[in-house]
C-alpha cells in the first residue's frame, strides 16, 4: 500500500513539475538547475535530473559520512524514475503551450497544485524523502539548524543558481522566473494544508498505526471545558467551580504535559500555544515544516499533546479544563458541559481584548474549522459581566441539568 502510494505521488510530483515548466514563468526551485541546464546542452530536463538528485546524494554522504544510512541509497533509483516520470510527462503535455500571460499563470497555478497534492501523497507513504529533501535533512542533522529555514535557504540558493547559469548561457534569465518563486512559497503550503484537512487518512489506510492513543471513559465521570474571551475571568471562575465541586482543575498542567510529551520547552509551549496570529500566514511560514521527515511544526505538535492530555483527564475522573480547544476535543463526549465565558468589550481592556481574543479565534479556526464563540457550539454562554458569582451559578444549575437529563435517559 505504502510502495503504491508513493509510486502514485512521485508521477503527480512529476506531472506537477512539468505542468508548472511548461507555463514558461519558471519551474520549481529544486528543478530549476535541471531545467536551465537543459535548454543550453542536449540532454533531457529529466537526465539533468537525475544527475542532480544523484550529486545530492553524494554530498549528504560526504555530510553525514558515518551517520550515512545504507537505505538512503535508495534514493538513487527513486530519482532515476522521477527523472523518467518528468520526461515521460514532458512528452505527454508537449501539446500544452498556453497562449498569453492570464494562461500562463492559470497553467502555473493548477501545476503547484497538482505538486503540492504530489508531495502530500509522498509524505503519506513515507516510504522514503527525494534527494532535495534528504538533502536539507542532512544539513539540519550536520549543523542543527532549524528545516524550514534551511529549506528556504536550499530553495533560494537553487533559484540563484539557476538564474547565474540562465545568465551565464542565454545573457538573460530563462528558466527562472516570478513562477519559480510562486512555485517555492505555494508547493509546500498546498501540501500542508491537505495534511491538515485529511489527517485522517492514515489511519484510515494504515490501520495498524496508532495515529492517537484512545482512553476509555468511565460513565460516571463528567467534565465542563471553558472557553473565555480574554479578561473575563474564565481561570477565577474555573478554580471555583472545581474547588466548589471538589473536582480537578487543569490549565497550566496541560502546558506541562504538552512539554513532555513533544520534548519542547515548558516556556516555548507556553509562548506558542492558543495562539496562531494568522492561519493563513501560520501555513505558509510552516509550510517546510512536516514535510522532510516525520515531524510535525512545533505548534501542530503542542495542539496533538495537549488534545490527547485533555481526552486523559477528562477519563481519569471529574475535572473542569480551561481553553486548548477543550469544548471541540471532547466534543463527543455526553458527559461534559461545555462552556464559552464572554463581556462586553468595556468591562475589559480594549487593546488586551482585540489582540488576544484575535490569537484565540485563529487558533480555535486553525484547527477547528469552526467559529470560536458560536453559541450553537456550547450548551450555555454566559455575559460575565452579569457577575462571576453568577456565572458560576449558573453553570452549576446548567451541569445538574444536565446529568439530570443523563440519568432520565
Amino acid at each position: 500500500m505504502r510502495y503504491g502510494i508513493f509510486l502514485i505521488g512521485l508521477f503527480i510530483n512529476s506531472l506537477g513539475v512539468s505542468l508548472i515548466t511548461k507555463a514558461n514563468l519558471g519551474t520549481s526551485p529544486i528543478s530549476s538547475i535541471p531545467y536551465v541546464l537543459s535548454l543550453e546542452f542536449p540532454w533531457s530536463m529529466g537526465v539533468f535530473t537525475i544527475l542532480f538528485n544523484v550529486l545530492l546524494v553524494l554530498f549528504q554522504l560526504v555530510l553525514l559520512r558515518k551517520k550515512f544510512k545504507p537505505e538512503y541509497w535508495l534514493q538513487i533509483p527513486v530519482a532515476v524514475l522521477f527523472g523518467w516520470f518528468i520526461d515521460l510527462t514532458m512528452m505527454l503535455l508537449g501539446w500544452m503551450n498556453p497562449q498569453g500571460y492570464l494562461l500562463e499563470v492559470v497553467s502555473l497555478l493548477i501545476g503547484c497544485a497538482v505538486l503540492g497534492f504530489g508531495v502530500y501523497l509522498e509524505v503519506l507513504a513515507d516510504v522514503v524523502m527525494l534527494p532535495g529533501e534528504s538533502f536539507v535533512r542532512a544539513i539540519v542533522a550536520t549543523w542543527h539548524t532549524d528545516f524550514g529555514i534551511t529549506k528556504i535557504c536550499f530553495d533560494a540558493s537553487m533559484t540563484v543558481i539557476a538564474g547565474v547559469l540562465s545568465l551565464i548561457f542565454f545573457h538573460g534569465l530563462q528558466g527562472v522566473r516570478e513562477g519559480t518563486i510562486v512555485a517555492a512559497l505555494l508547493v509546500g503550503f498546498l501540501a500542508r494544508l491537505l495534511g491538515r484537512w485529511l489527517s485522517f487518512l492514515p489511519g484510515k489506510l494504515y490501520p495498524s498505526v496508532q495515529v492517537e492513543v484512545k482512553t476509555e471513559k468511565k460513565e460516571n465521570y463528567w467534565c465542563i471545558t471553558i472557553e473565555r474571551q480574554y479578561g473575563c475571568g474564565g481561570r477565577e471562575i474555573g478554580k471555583e467551580l472545581a474547588q466548589k465541586l471538589g473536582w480537578a482543575y487543569y490549565d497550566s498542567d496541560l502546558i506541562q504535559a504538552a512539554a513532555g510529551t513533544t520534548g519542547l520547552p515548558e516556556e516555548f509551549v507556553e509562548e506558542k500555544e492558543e495562539g496562531i496570529t494568522g492561519s493563513l500566514l501560520f501555513d505558509l511560514l510552516h509550510s517546510m515544516e512536516g514535510y522532510g521527515g516525520n515531524k510535525a511544526a512545533p505548534q501542530d505538535r503542542i495542539y496533538q499533546a495537549e488534545s490527547q492530555a485533555i481526552r486523559e483527564v477528562a477519563a481519569k475522573g471529574n475535572c473542569v479544563i480551561v481553553g486548548r480547544c477543550g469544548d471541540f476535543v471532547l466534543r463527543e463526549d455526553e458527559n461534559c458541559l461545555r462552556v464559552f465565558l464572554h463581556g462586553e468589550p468595556a468591562v475589559r481592556a480594549r487593546w488586551v481584548q482585540q489582540r488576544e481574543d484575535r490569537r484565540r479565534r485563529e487558533h480555535y479556526r486553525y484547527y477547528t474549522h469552526g467559529i470560536w464563540g458560536l453559541a450553537s457550539n456550547y450548551h450555555l454562554t454566559m455575559d460575565t459581566g452579569l457577575g462571576l458569582a453568577f456565572a458560576r451559578q449558573g453553570i452549576l444549575a446548567a451541569l445538574k441539568e444536565k446529568q439530570a437529563q443523563k440519568e432520565s435517559t
